[in-house]
């Protein structure tokens, strides 16, 4: 069904996301328009938007993702119908949202009220508690100080957590072993989370020490009817930042499934949600599972859902924004095969996963049945150090979980990047080792362990070695047109492995 083509779609975003909303916004009729930052006027989602709009932002101290007052100027002088904030930026930023609102264009999301409600977690924590699902032992809202901790503290047992009551990504969050440290550590949590969020309310958790994170993704509407299109596994992370998921689990039994997937839609109608969003759970040792929060923006991993539901979550989500009727039912959510997600960061995982910055000489990616990649650069491409150190996704369709290892691994050995390090050879890896094979993986896992040096092979170093000696012969010696030049081939120490037999 298609969509008024008058109506005008602004992005307010960058990357591979704005280029994921730029297709659903052509399929569904739109007219989509996307901005112009000076920190990056070359950005390779320029070309798939319909209108650029010059945002002028060198001479401001933030990017213009981060300026909700100009985004929303911009918005009005351009005529702009609607905007869709993507994720990160301003994705969960209710005033945002209610600006847009109060100006006349729709915004792409939920109501500002209730992405102020669960972007509080104590807030989202109580709503949860009415609606009937299980917490993790806790605070039952913001403490005041460190020794109102301190007696939560002794009550649960440690370890403890404590974190941030607004905001997430890891920040105003740590965890106390013993009561020792506890002031200190609700100090620095606290300034922390009041810097970076504004608001420096903290609440206390349990810890769990190897647990698992559990995602339910919801879908719906503004006439009260929600569905969800079953979980993902996103329990492979660093500082609280997800590397590979998967979809489906394979630590979730059908029961399990059932009884997650009814919560998680109970939640939702419960507080009249609407749109896209996710229901996070974190999962014990022994299978027991608890809410721990809500996301109220399309996600980073949304494309495995999306793959084994055959359901377009963007695309929903703008005819949500637009009124629409949701059309799906539960019955008509059918899982199939599953799916894994790699996030291609410019960081170097051999050395504290510290960030990469400067031009791609060249880069390519996989190709093949049940391979889809989501990107935001290409050859000659900048990454520059003032966004995300995430530039790709590799994210592929298997007939089960042992199927998709295996084509994972293939479609990873098949990427190469010329130029600057990734997190590609951490993924590869990850997807090899025992923990993950079984499932028996957890959030604890880079911490508890990966070394630097599992990345560390005689073999590797010897082929890389020749790698770059054929690269200088063909690039600088000009030898025989029989050596290939390893800008036309896409060279890496992969594609060298296969042609020399090691």
């Amino acid at each position: 069904m298609k969509i008024d083509m008058k109506k005008r779609l602004l992005i307010a975003n960058r990357g591979e996301i704005a280029i994921r909303i730029i297709r659903s916004a052509h399929k569904l009729g739109l007219m989509a328009a996307v901005f112009q930052s000076d920190r990056e006027p070359d950005a390779l989602y320029l070309k798939y938007a319909d209108e650029v709009i010059p945002a002028g932002d060198s001479a401001n101290e933030k990017a213009i993702f981060l300026d909700p007052e100009r985004i929303v100027q911009l918005a009005l002088e351009h005529k702009i119908d609607l905007i869709h904030p993507g994720y990160g930026f301003l994705s969960e930023n209710p005033d945002f949202a209610q600006l847009c609102i109060d100006n006349g264009i729709d915004f792409v999301g939920p109501s500002p009220e209730l992405i102020r409600d669960m972007g509080l977690k104590t807030v989202a924590k109580s709503m949860a508690i009415k609606a009937g699902l299980p917490l993790v032992p806790g605070s039952d809202g913001p403490v005041k100080d460190a020794a109102e901790a301190k007696k939560y503290a002794d009550k649960i047992g440690y370890p403890v957590i404590l974190k941030a009551s607004a905001g997430g990504g890891g920040r105003g969050m740590r965890i106390v072993e013993k009561p020792e440290t506890i002031e200190r550590s609700f100090k620095s949590a606290s300034e922390e989370a009041l810097g970076a969020f504004g608001n420096g309310d903290m609440f206390v958790e349990k810890y769990l020490q190897n647990p698992k994170h559990i995602e339910f993704q919801i879908l719906g509407d503004k006439f009260g009817h929600v569905v969800h299109l079953g979980e993902r596994e996103c329990s492979l992370q660093r500082k609280h930042q997800k590397i590979v998921e998967e979809a489906p689990s394979a630590s979730v039994t059908p029961e399990m499934r059932s009884q997650m997937g009814d919560m998680a839609v109970r939640f939702a109608k419960a507080i009249g949600y609407y749109s896209v969003g996710t229901i996070e759970f974190i999962m014990d040792e022994d299978g027991s599972y608890y809410f721990m929060e809500m996301n109220t923006r399309i996600q980073v991993e949304h494309p495995v859902t999306e793959m084994v539901s055959g359901v377009d979550l963007v695309d929903w989500q703008i005819r949500v924004a637009l009124d629409q009727k949701l059309t799906l039912e539960q019955k008509d959510i059918q899982i199939k095969g599953w799916a894994i997600e790699c996030r291609v960061n410019t960081e170097d995982p051999q050395n504290r996963f510290s960030p990469q910055t400067g031009f791609i000489d060249d880069v390519h990616f996989p190709e093949g049945d049940g391979i889809r990649i989501e990107t935001g650069v290409q050859n000659g491409s900048v990454v520059t150090p003032y966004f995300d150190s995430m530039i790709a996704k590799i994210i592929v369709l298997g007939e089960n979980r042992e199927d998709v290892i295996r084509k994972t691994i293939n479609a990873l050995n098949e990427f190469s990047l010329i130029g600057l390090k990734t997190t590609v050879p951490f993924c590869r890896l990850v997807l090899q080792t025992p923990e993950f094979i079984d499932a028996s993986y957890t959030t604890r896992w880079v911490d508890q362990i990966y070394t630097p040096e599992m990345l560390e092979n005689e073999e590797d170093e010897m082929v890389g070695a020749l790698a770059a000696t054929i690269m200088y012969a063909s690039e600088y010696l000009q030898l025989s047109s029989d050596i290939p030049s390893y800008k036309s081939d896409r060279l890496n120490v992969w594609v060298l492995n296969k042609r020399l037999n090691y």
